[in-house]
């Protein structure tokens, strides 16, 4: 049979390739060093805030000149990541260049005054924000302003967290749950990388984790290896990350439903917040669950890089770093749910590992990067993220943990524009078209109302 080609096809493959070297390069560096930038800001804030631990007390204030920036300023830019999701899929010109600096300077104040929150949602929108620029410059096709945009989320990941494999799958995995969009595949890699390179040459270090080699972990008197114990708790530690991914969204979503309900004078929400965030602080007695929660002043107590070693959490950690993030980012403050859960299921991590004696350090790693599956509802690319930060020894396990994370966080997220592609495993019909925000607003039809007699029809129908 002759070989058949027409060289048409990969002529217009290599103008499609080049094309995108030429737009995602500059794109991902600019974005680079805008979060280099940033990460620069946020580490003063932070050490700011440790020699100063006074302006805690003047979260309540800081938060009424931000809510009143982004109400005269930032018009949709208060929907923050969930406005970029939105803008791929139907773009509109929704995303603004003042989005970029209106969360730079929201998180930045956050984090001084001692605010509980993360760094991805900044860096995610800063992308969004300075890829929409360039449309501006050139005419773009509404499928390219698409791409463009999922770069810009690549970007803006992968430099923060020093991950440009993850980026690049994070930002076509979060689009939907259930499929990825393979359009912006190699635009996306592109910026990804050039993002990450751009922030590590103007000198931004990340922070490095470390889980112990297989080769020398001991498991009770054993050395490493295929352990079927080890394996089925995996398993459960991983069910109960996906829990606790579930428990954060909702109590998110929930508090910041409150705040709209019964803080009718929206300046007050943050101010309020704040109150709630200052009394839990001196009630645990401990600074450690505000900001970034990466490291601490003098490297003792609770943080991410303590969880992963013995005594460096407390059964409860996960809960108090839970409770004050969601009242952080609920009553309007700004920052990111990333970094936080990182911090939750590291945390988490540790502390189910002590109770099922497990590594902990292993476990630590596992609650790192599931809860955060759970959360997102991006698996794969929470897997490789594991793969990037903890080596690839243990990568069957950074899949187990996240994939069941992901099936046991439910159709919930922090991304309430997530759209539904391909729905979860379960007894419960969703719909296959609509986002999580319309899952979780018609939760309660679906939730207890649903009769036990329908429930245990379709089970049974699993059943031989």
């Amino acid at each position: 049979m002759p070989l058949r080609w027409d060289v048409r096809e990969h002529i217009s493959l290599a103008a499609y390739f080049g094309k995108w070297i030429l737009i995602a390069i500059p794109l991902g560096a600019i974005v680079g060093v805008a979060v280099a930038f940033f990460l620069w800001l946020l580490n003063v804030a932070t050490v700011t805030r440790w020699n100063n631990p006074w302006l805690l007390y003047l979260l309540p204030l800081a938060g009424i000149p931000m809510v009143i920036a982004y109400k005269h300023l930032g018009g949709e830019s208060i929907r923050g990541n969930n406005l970029v999701l939105d803008e791929i899929h139907e773009p509109d010109a929704g995303v603004t260049w003042r989005m970029a600096p209106l969360v730079l300077f929201a998180t930045v104040i956050t984090h001084l005054f001692g605010g509980s929150a993360g760094r991805e949602g900044t860096a995610v929108q800063m992308g969004g924000s300075i890829a929409d620029i360039f449309p501006k410059i050139h005419k773009f096709s509404r499928e390219d302003r698409s791409i463009l945009l999922t770069c810009g989320i690549a970007a803006g990941f992968g430099a923060v967290f020093g991950t440009p494999l993850a980026g690049a799958v994070f930002s076509l995995e979060v689009l939907a749950v259930g499929r990825m969009r393979y359009t912006a595949l190699v635009p996306s890699l592109i910026a990804s990388i050039a993002a990450d390179r751009a922030c590590l040459l103007v000198g931004i270090d990340h922070q490095p984790y470390f889980i112990q080699s297989a080769v020398s972990l001991k498991i009770g008197s054993e050395t490493f290896g295929f352990q079927p114990m080890l394996w089925l708790k995996v398993v459960l530690v991983a069910v109960v990350f996906g829990l606790v991914s579930f428990l954060f969204s909702e109590t998110y979503h929930t508090l910041s439903a409150l705040f709209t309900k019964y803080i009718k004078v929206y300046w007050l929400r943050p101010f309020v917040g704040g109150i709630l965030v200052i009394l839990i602080t001196l009630a645990l007695g401990t600074y450690d669950y505000l900001g970034i929660g990466v490291t601490t002043q003098n490297g003792t107590g609770v943080s991410i890089a303590n969880a992963f070693h013995a005594g460096g959490a407390t059964p409860w950690s996960w809960f108090w770093k839970l409770a004050l993030t969601s009242i952080t980012l609920a009553c309007g403050f700004k920052g990111g749910e990333v970094t936080p859960l990182f911090f939750i299921g590291a945390t988490l991590g540790a502390a189910l590992a002590v109770t099922l004696h497990a590594p902990i350090a292993l476990f630590a790693g596992l609650g790192f990067i599931a809860v955060f599956a759970g959360a997102s509802n991006t698996p794969l690319a929470c897997t490789i993220m594991g793969i990037e930060l903890f080596g690839s020894e243990y990568t069957t396990f950074f899949a187990v943990a996240c994939f069941v994370a992901y099936l046991f966080s439910g159709h919930s997220g922090i991304y309430l524009s997530q759209r539904i592609d391909v729905p979860k495993g379960g007894y419960l019909d969703f719909p296959v078209t609509g986002t999580l925000r319309s899952i979780r607003e018609g939760r309660a039809h679906y939730g207890l109302g649903v009769r036990w007699q329908r429930v245990r029809d379709k089970l049974r129908s699993y059943l031989p």
